[in-house]
C-alpha cells in the first residue's frame, strides 16, 4: 500500500535496542482504539481515579474525554478523527518509571487506500500495572485536518518558575541547566551533553522543512536559533518526570514573558520531550513534540480558550537574571 504521508520515528529508532512489552497498558489502549474495541478499552479504567474523586480521563490534542463514557467516545471517534478506515500500531520506544508508563509509537492510518503515518507519545498514569487513571496523548497538530496549533496546558503550575534541575540527573540535568541559563541558553554546554551520533527529531510536522538532525553541527544550528528566545521569551516548567535510567520523558508547560508574547506571539502550552542516554551517559537522542513557531497560525475562534485567556496562563513580565542557575 502506498505511503502518502511518512514519519521518521520508527525508521530512526525501532529495533533491538528498544525492546517492546506488548502488555504495557497504554499500548493496549491505542491498539483497542485502532480496532474499535470499546470493551477492552473500558476494562483498562475505573469510572473514578483511585484518589481525588476525579473521573478517569484521556487527554488528546483535539479533546479531553472523561469517565468511562468518555473512554467509549474516545474509541468510537479515534479513526474518524484521522479520517481513517483502519490503523496499525507500531510501538517504537517504551519508558516506565515513577508510576507512569510511556509508549512512543507510530500509527499507520489507512486513509482512502493510502497510509498516513502519525508518530505519538502516549503517557499513562498507572492505577495498577494493568489499569490506568489517566492517559495523555501527544502528536503534532498537522496530523489532524483543521486542528489548531494550541494545546491548553493540562497541568496547573504550582510556581511560575522553570523546573528545578535538581530533580533531574546526569546529562538531562546538565542539558536543562544550560537550556535555562540567562540571558540565553548555553549552546556549547548543550552540545557537550550529546554523543557524536546523537539524533534530534522524530516528531516533525507534515509538509514542513523540519528534518531530523543527525550531526552535531546540525543540532548546534537548531540550538543557536533557540538561543535567540530561550529563556528570555519562554521557559519550560516540567510537570512530570518519567526516568528509567536510560530515557527521561518530561511533560512540561511553558512559562511566557512579555517579550515572548509581543515578539513571538507565544502562549503557554503543554508539550513533551524524551531525552535518551547512550552507553557513555551522553544524550544519544532528543525527541520533542510541541507546536513551537506556529502560534501566529492559530485561529482563536476555534480554540477552547480565547487568545486573551490563553495569554494569562503562566505569564510573567520578565524572567529574572538569576534564572538558569549555574553560568
Amino acid at each position: 500500500m502506498k505511503v502518502r504521508k511518512s514519519c521518521n520515528l520508527a525508521r530512526l529508532y525501532k529495533g533491538p535496542d528498544h525492546p517492546i512489552n506488548s502488555d504495557f497498558v497504554e499500548l493496549r489502549l491505542i491498539k483497542a482504539a485502532c480496532e474499535g474495541d470499546v470493551e477492552t478499552a473500558v476494562s483498562l479504567f475505573h469510572e473514578k481515579k483511585l484518589f481525588g474523586n476525579d473521573p478517569c480521563a484521556i487527554d488528546t490534542p483535539y479533546k479531553r474525554f472523561e469517565g468511562l463514557e468518555g473512554v467509549r467516545e474516545f474509541i468510537k471517534t479515534w479513526l474518524p478523527t484521522f479520517h481513517a478506515n483502519s490503523g496499525e500500531v507500531i510501538p517504537v520506544i517504551q519508558t516506565r518509571a515513577n508510576g507512569r508508563s510511556v509508549t512512543e509509537l507510530q500509527v499507520d492510518f489507512v486513509v482512502d487506500g493510502e497510509i498516513e503515518q502519525v508518530p505519538m507519545f502516549v503517557v499513562g498514569d498507572l492505577r495498577t500495572q494493568d489499569t490506568l487513571d489517566e492517559v495523555r496523548i501527544y502528536f503534532h497538530c498537522s496530523n489532524v485536518p483543521g486542528l489548531q496549533a494550541y494545546r491548553k496546558p493540562m497541568f496547573k503550575s504550582a510556581h511560575l518558575e522553570m523546573g528545578d534541575p535538581g530533580l533531574l540527573t546526569g546529562a538531562v540535568r546538565e542539558y536543562y541547566e544550560a537550556l535555562h541559563r540567562a540571558p540565553s541558553l548555553d549552546v556549547d554546554r548543550i552540545v557537550a551533553c550529546m554523543s557524536e551520533n546523537c539524533i534530534f527529531g522524530g516528531y516533525e510536522p507534515y509538509n514542513s522543512d523540519h528534518k531530523p538532525a543527525a550531526t552535531l553541527a546540525e543540532i548546534r544550528e537548531k540550538y543557536e536559533y533557540m538561543s535567540r528566545y530561550i529563556p528570555r521569551c519562554v521557559g519550560m516548567r516540567y510537570e512530570t518526570i518519567i526516568d528509567n535510567g536510560r530515557t527521561c520523558v518530561i511533560e512540561w508547560v511553558h512559562i511566557v514573558s512579555r517579550a515572548g508574547q509581543e515578539e513571538m506571539a507565544r502562549v503557554a502550552m503543554s508539550g513533551i520531550a524524551a531525552y535518551e542516554r547512550g552507553d557513555d551517559g551522553l544524550l544519544c537522542s532528543i525527541r520533542i513534540c510541541d507546536y513551537a513557531g506556529l502560534e501566529r497560525t492559530i485561529d482563536w475562534t476555534k480554540t477552547p480558550l480565547t487568545k486573551e485567556e490563553a495569554q494569562r496562563i503562566n505569564f510573567v513580565e520578565e524572567f529574572p537574571q538569576g534564572v538558569g542557575l549555574k553560568k
